[in-house]
């Protein structure tokens, strides 16, 4: 039996293994003392710009609104024909709200493929929801690689 280590993947295992889109989780960055806010999301991604974009939720009372503007991590993984993969990405959100309709971020955030998840407890008419854009500043996939 071979023993479990990992290897970086490549930009195109990587932009591969994220396609357009998929699900993960968002951790924003809280005061030192307190856990980071945690919370699981759909995500859209483009190669060209290696950038994610979100549709977030904001729920009356999810707390979201008070860590926007602080740094984010943002994390997928899946087990594929090929053994585990999972990347790893952070920096700052850019809000896509207000930009015009020509910019690159809104032409992207339209070329991409945000799964629709519907977790609410009220009709997602009944949800305020935000367009935000990741470009990151540190962005690492890592493959399973066994021997």
């Amino acid at each position: 039996m071979g023993s479990l280590r990992w290897v970086q993947m490549t930009d195109e295992e990587l932009n591969a293994f994220l396609g357009r889109g998929g699900t993960g989780v968002i951790s924003f960055s809280t005061e030192a003392d307190e856990p980071p806010f945690s919370i699981p999301v759909s995500y859209g991604y483009t190669a060209d710009s290696m950038a994610f974009y979100y549709r977030l939720a904001f729920p009356p009372g999810s707390g979201k609104e008070a860590v926007l503007d602080g740094p984010v991590s943002f994390v997928t993984h899946d087990r594929t024909d090929e053994g585990w993969r999972s990347v790893v990405a952070s920096g700052r959100l850019e809000e896509i709200e207000g930009q015009p309709y020509e910019s690159a971020a809104v032409q992207e955030m339209w070329a991409v493929r945000i799964p629709s998840v519907d977790i609410f407890d009220r009709p997602p008419e009944d949800v305020t929801f935000r367009h935000f854009r990741l470009v990151p500043e540190t962005l690492q996939g890592r493959k399973e690689f066994t021997s």
